[in-house]
């Protein structure tokens, strides 16, 4: 298998991931499972990133990381987000790190639909960057549960 096609199956294994995420957001929602709600939420969107960092080759096992290159590469060098994107992906990963770690921080469900809510627009819209140039195959047709 050559390395192209590799790179394809990790873009997909990466896209399902996202979509499972959001929907187990979803649900954990539902239940008020909100520390859950957050992590999923924060996940679904690491896993969309993720996607497009193989496109492009960049690889790291560090959030912060990711975060940085997805920011420099994507709304400083390229303009192609605009801040609402990269303020969502932000978002969702200090909440997830109050959620995992900050005991004395109570969550809020209204921000959690609030950031779910943008969270889907954010898939949606970078599943748009990573199938841009595809012809055939077109995995941008996200639609949130």
């Amino acid at each position: 298998m050559a390395l192209e096609e590799y790179k394809e199956i990790f873009i997909e294994i990466n896209i399902e991931k996202s979509d499972e995420a959001i929907k187990m957001a979803n649900i954990a929602l539902n239940e008020n499972a909100l520390m859950t709600a957050f992590n999923r939420i924060y996940y679904s969107i690491f896993y969309t990133v993720s996607a497009l960092a193989e496109k492009q080759g960049f690889k790291t096992s560090k959030h912060n990381t990711m975060i940085g290159w997805f920011h420099k590469k994507y709304f400083y060098e390229s303009k192609t987000f605009n801040k609402d994107i990269f303020d969502t992906y932000n978002n969702a990963f200090q909440y997830r790190q109050k959620g995992d770690y900050d005991r004395a921080y109570k969550l809020d469900k209204d921000e959690a639909i609030k950031l779910l809510a943008e969270a889907k627009i954010f898939i949606e819209t970078v599943r748009k960057e990573i199938f841009k140039d595809r012809q055939g195959k077109n995995n941008t047709n996200f639609k949130p549960e």
